[in-house]
């Protein structure tokens, strides 16, 4: 059996511009536009999300974050996404692991260390 297999890891090859030739992947990708206020430190930034998995997301937004920064935010998840009545609210913490401009606005990819349901 292959070991990519065993650990429940996905190689994915590395897109157009990647330097990389393949990219690990823990988590499945959903490719959501999420409209969140991200927190870094004291500033505060909107930005839409590109895709979220459990374990990070991708961010664009007007002004890029330093990569290490620490950031909050929280997520209104689809119902029809998660297969629940109705809508969750997600409050997440993580740290931006990379930043790079497309034309006129910034993607910032961030982990996900700590999140927790918000009850409504």
């Amino acid at each position: 059996m292959n070991e990519e297999f065993k650990s429940g890891l996905t190689v994915v090859p590395g897109g157009a511009g990647s330097d990389k030739a393949s990219e690990v992947r823990c988590a499945v990708r959903f490719p959501l536009a999420l409209p969140v206020v991200v927190s870094a430190g004291t500033d505060e930034h909107t930005a839409l999300t590109k895709n979220v998995s459990a374990s990070g997301v991708l961010f664009e937004m007007s002004s890029p974050l330093r990569v290490g920064e620490g950031i909050h935010f929280s997520l209104r998840m689809p119902g029809g996404v998660l297969g629940t009545p109705h809508d969750v609210l997600v409050d997440c913490h993580g740290r931006v692991v990379r930043c790079s401009m497309s034309q006129s606005q910034s993607h910032v990819a961030a982990t996900i260390d700590e999140y927790q349901f918000v009850e409504q």
